[in-house]
């Protein structure tokens, strides 16, 4: 396999201390219309600043809210991935665009609606924000990206980095196998479905898989998730996932990776994952659980952003 070259990136260019200020000039909803959870897609305008240029697809760019918490102090700074490719949104590089989703904080027991993300939100265009970055070294694209096939995993609003990976991706004439497999509870809660449905009927090297956990299900009566694709969907990932240039990376909430590096050795893909401890000795299929989540890692062929 070619060796994996990550771009050197600057970072934290702005920090909290000296944040950078932005113009909001995009916030519309990128789910299905009845969709019960809002999510939006925002696009800042970075120009005039020290950012412009600088944000490589799979960092992250830190927003500050205003005002303080209910101890007094400022609001921390929150990240969100960046969900435009390296040229910036539409081409244009002083334009960063971001996929956020209203939230729900606990704080002493108490159910808050979550500060930063409401608040992005609730912005309107032409409103002025502060913001920091960029943040992340290695949830990259490698800088030889034409070497390899990719399989990405999402769930939720892990999407965005992988709307400008592929964006960065396809739209560069790459040659290689590209896969998005989805996640999400009901078909309203799909992320820019009607961008990915057309990318895959333009691409035919883009394959775009959803997984849909609480409406359909699976012949033996268990649900449809990310990690079930490697099963459910081998005819479209096995070639890719078996193919010695094929890079995988996961984007979302913790706890996918355990379901997604357990079907993966099950199937055999043993290049991707690191085992500890002796689980090599050990079947796939033996494993526990536990065993499948403590005990085996990422390798270098795997990139993970979980939270």
């Amino acid at each position: 396999m070619a060796e994996i070259i990550l771009p050197e990136v600057e970072l934290n260019i702005n920090s909290p201390k000296d944040p950078a200020e932005a113009t909001l000039v995009e916030n519309f909803v990128c789910t299905a219309e009845n969709s019960p959870n809002i999510i939006r897609h925002l696009t800042f305008d970075i120009s005039g600043t020290d950012l412009v240029g600088k944000f490589r697809v799979g960092q992250s760019i830190g927003v500050l809210a205003p005002g303080e918490d209910h101890r007094g102090k400022p609001h921390k700074l929150r990240l969100y991935s960046v969900s435009s490719p390296s040229n910036g949104e539409g081409g244009n590089s002083h334009l960063v665009s971001t996929t956020v989703k209203r939230a729900m904080d606990e704080v002493d027991g108490t159910f808050y609606m979550g500060v930063c993300s409401n608040y992005l939100c609730n912005l309107k265009v032409g409103d002025k924000l502060k913001v920091t970055g960029p943040s992340g070294r290695r949830y990259l694209l490698p800088e030889n990206s034409e070497d390899f096939n990719y399989v990405f995993f999402a769930t939720g609003t892990g999407i965005a980095p992988f709307r400008g990976m592929i964006i960065e991706l396809l739209e560069s004439g790459f040659k290689g196998q590209v896969a998005l497999v989805f996640g999400c509870p009901y078909r309203t809660d799909v992320i820019y479905p009607k961008f990915f449905t057309e990318m895959a009927e333009k691409y035919d090297n883009f394959h775009y898989i959803k997984m849909i956990s609480r409406e359909d299900r699976r012949a033996d009566g268990s649900k449809y998730y990310v990690q079930t694709a490697i099963e459910d969907r081998a005819e479209t990932l096995d070639p890719i996932l078996s193919q010695d240039n094929t890079l995988i990376y996961l984007c979302g909430m913790k706890g996918m990776e355990t379901g997604i590096y357990h079907n993966l050795a099950k199937k055999g893909f043993m290049d991707y994952l690191l085992l500890k401890d002796g689980l090599e000795d050990k079947a796939p299929a033996d494993w526990s659980w536990e065993e499948a989540k403590n005990l085996v890692k990422p390798s270098s062929r795997t990139f993970e952003e979980v939270y």
